[in-house]
């Protein structure tokens, strides 16, 4: 018991000094002089005769405006100085190697918590719990209220279809209870006087069944959980809210409280999300998708959790990868700010919002500029007038002569319907023209026909000689010339 007693002496000794440390050495990284060092400085003016040797140029300036006292700074200090932390051991007498590194890994650490402005405010696993549990009750009211509405539905459909808003609907049932008890009821508190008479002249024709008084007991105490649980998400929500104004003021800006935590949520923490790339935070919540297109090989998804977001929304469906991107861009800049900076205001968050608002109201009023032109000024409309046009019947498409293969103009019609007489006789001696034209090539065409065919003929009669040394295996048809020889022979010989 004693041994442990002393332990927590020392530790608790060590930790005050920490605090010490930490204080001087957050004083001299700001440039600020504590007290220790002015009464080590003060001594060091009266007897000192040299300049000093200062590591840090704005302390340096800081010594020599407030005790005026001569510093210097070059890179010749600086090897000086990382000499004498490297011989630290040899240089103070009477401490062990082992305490010294450990009293600088918890200098170095509680520094380095400093740098990083961690405090008990800037704790983000409360909200990566916080999100997790409004998905988990936004999920269980939705089945609480369809249960409910489903089980009080057979003693009176007609409520759900006339009140929709499902916390009005549990309370107005949780009041009354029984339909009989609508007539007497007053809902003035829940509903307008328009809808409360709906329901009572409802309850009065209902079509539902009969229910036991313990059914109503369970529904009504189904409908307690269901308001409880609403009140509570609703505290819930509110109190995400602030975490968020105080942990990452300007990603809350510029996606808004719940896109914000769940994408702390879906990192692990603030300074994970931090270091992610734009590219990653834009796809960040579509990881199926994305690797199921890098395996199909088809197109990749052009947003993930930031497609919630209130600007992604505003903007068209054409321009909505591209905001994505611009989003994205942004809020990964406000995530490091807000991370690593030592400014908790919301500023940045602010102008970049306003940038990437301006953006998209340029790519949406593009769309409505001129095509040609300069592009700059927009494109006007002219008011639409109805103007009725009164047609008149064209007599000229009534034509009876024949049609030619040359193009030629169209009569121009008198506004009386009656074509002038000169144009028409050099029409008529046109046609007469052009049909003899025709009926001597008809003549030429019928000419070179016949004379084909008495080619064709000749050259069928004309049969070639068969040769004598050929055997003629076949039957040989004697020609007609042949038979008459044949006859003028025997008449001769009778």
């Amino acid at each position: 018991m004693r041994r442990n007693f002393k332990r927590l002496i020392v530790c608790g000794k060590n930790l005050k000094l920490q605090r010490k440390q930490i204080k001087s050495f957050t004083a001299l990284m700001e440039g600020k002089i504590n007290k220790q060092l002015k009464k080590v400085l003060k001594k060091i003016v009266k007897e000192a005769h040299e300049p000093l040797a200062v590591a840090d140029a704005k302390l340096g300036g800081v010594i020599k405006e407030k005790l005026n006292l001569s510093c210097i700074h070059s890179p010749v200090v600086n090897e000086l100085m990382r000499g004498i932390r490297s011989q630290m051991d040899g240089l103070i007498p009477g401490v062990e190697p082992r305490e010294m590194s450990a009293m600088c890994l918890g200098l170095a650490h509680s520094l380095s918590r400093y740098r990083l402005k961690f405090s008990a405010d800037k704790v983000d696993t409360m909200i990566v719990q916080a999100i997790s549990l409004l998905d988990d009750l936004d999920k269980e009211l939705n089945n609480y209220i369809m249960r409910c509405r489903e089980w009080y539905g057979w003693h009176f459909p007609e409520l759900g279809k006339i009140i929709s808003d499902n916390l009005t609907y549990c309370k107005c049932l949780q009041k009354v209870g029984d339909r009989r008890n609508y007539a007497s009821a007053t809902l003035s508190e829940f509903l307008p006087e328009e809808v409360e008479a709906e329901v009572k002249a409802a309850a009065e024709i209902s079509m539902g069944t009969e229910v036991s008084e313990e059914d109503i007991c369970n529904i009504l105490h189904l409908c307690t959980q269901v308001i409880e649980i609403s009140e509570y998400r609703t505290q819930l929500y509110e109190y995400l809210q602030n975490r968020m104004m105080a942990i990452a003021p300007n990603v809350t800006v510029m996606v808004g409280e719940l896109v914000g935590a769940r994408l702390i949520a879906h990192a692990g923490s603030l300074l994970n999300l931090a270091k992610h790339a734009a590219s990653t935070v834009q796809i960040l919540g579509a990881e199926k998708a994305l690797f199921r297109a890098l395996k199909s090989r088809r197109d990749t998804p052009k947003y993930g959790l930031i497609y919630h977001a209130s600007l992604v929304g505003q903007s068209s469906p054409k321009h909505k990868g591209k905001i994505s991107r611009m989003l994205a861009a942004k809020t990964v800049l406000a995530i490091r700010y807000d991370a690593f900076g030592e400014d908790s205001s919301s500023a940045m968050g602010v102008e970049n919002r306003a940038k990437l608002e301006a953006r998209l109201r340029t790519l949406e009023d593009r769309g409505i500029r001129k095509i040609s032109g300069t592009g700059k000024a927009l494109a006007k409309t002219e008011k639409y007038e109805h103007k009725s046009e009164v047609k008149t019947y064209d007599p000229s498409g009534d034509s009876t002569l024949p049609t030619c293969s040359k193009k030629r103009k169209i009569e121009q019609v008198d506004k009386e319907g009656e074509v002038t007489e000169k144009k028409a006789k050099k029409a008529k001696i046109k046609v007469k023209v052009e049909e003899e034209e025709e009926e001597v090539v008809l003549v030429e065409e019928e000419t070179s026909t016949k004379k084909k065919k008495k080619k064709d003929k000749k050259k069928h009669i004309k049969e070639e000689p068969v040769s004598e040394e050929e055997p003629c295996t076949s039957t040989a048809i004697p020609s007609p010339e042949k038979k008459k020889k044949k006859k003028k022979k025997k008449d001769i010989e009778d």
